[in-house]
């Protein structure tokens, strides 16, 4: 059930994340605070479409 997904930054577009999501529990696209090198500090990460 669980799918792969990339997470994309919300500010510098960069797809540094992967990670994977059960699509049952959560049909919408997921929304992290993860660490960005680039920025140097925690920023929303998406869930980008395929």
């Amino acid at each position: 059930m669980r799918t792969p997904i990339i997470l994309e930054c919300a500010e510098t577009k960069e797809r540094l994340y992967l990670t994977s999501k059960n699509k049952r529990n959560t049909p919408d696209r997921l929304e992290l605070k993860k660490y960005s090198p680039k920025l140097r500090k925690h920023v929303i990460f998406r869930e980008m479409k395929k």
